[in-house]
């Protein structure tokens, strides 16, 4: 019998910051109500909703949750860890480590910030959240906030792509990115899609 489980992944709102924010706790901008609405109601009725434990994506949960169970915030959906490179300002990273920098965006499989996650480990403790929630919800929805480099893990396990290809895609802000699993085989529905 073929069991889908669905989760539909929402990259947390605007921060209105240049900062590469990371593990820095900056706060979105959820003042489109509208959008955050049409959001919510994008979203399948009977899911539960699950966010990193950061404010900008728990705050943006608590706002599209609308009467779906609210399951606590997940420290293991956080934003990938810049070390020192975290709170700083895009110039300045450029500035003190151009080619580094250059680099890491546009491959950052194979290089890490000062300091900071590699993409396997960040692969590994999303992934493995990922999985054990799975096995507790086979056939359920579940609505995860997270982040840019969180969710490109994930799609990456769907897509099988490269890390340099994955650097050129553009997760939007309060866009809803479908992935879903079956007999461990994991297949993207869409991609980073506004409502």
């Amino acid at each position: 019998m073929d069991v889908r489980t669905t989760w539909w992944w929402v990259r947390h709102g605007p921060t209105n910051s240049d900062v590469l924010a990371g593990w820095t706790d900056i706060p979105a901008d959820l003042s489109d109500t509208s959008l955050i609405s049409r959001l919510s109601s994008f979203l399948p009725d009977g899911a539960v909703v699950i966010s990193s434990d950061l404010s900008r994506a728990s705050k943006t949960a608590d706002a599209i949750a609308q009467g779906r169970r609210r399951l606590p915030d997940a420290p293991e959906l956080r934003e990938i860890n810049f070390g020192s490179w975290d709170g700083k300002p895009f110039s300045l990273i450029s500035q003190e480590h151009p080619s580094l920098s250059r680099k890491f965006f546009s491959d950052p499989g194979n290089h890490e910030p000062p300091g900071g996650e590699p993409w396997t480990a960040v692969s590994h403790r999303v992934g493995k959240f990922v999985d054990l929630t799975t096995a507790s919800r086979v056939g359920e929805h579940i609505v995860a906030v997270a982040h840019f480099g969180t969710i490109l893990t994930q799609v990456q396990r769907a897509t099988k792509q490269s890390t340099r290809a994955l650097s050129a895609l553009k997760v939007q802000n309060l866009s809803v990115t479908r992935l879903s699993v079956s007999a461990d085989v994991w297949t993207m529905d869409f991609f980073s899609r506004v409502p």
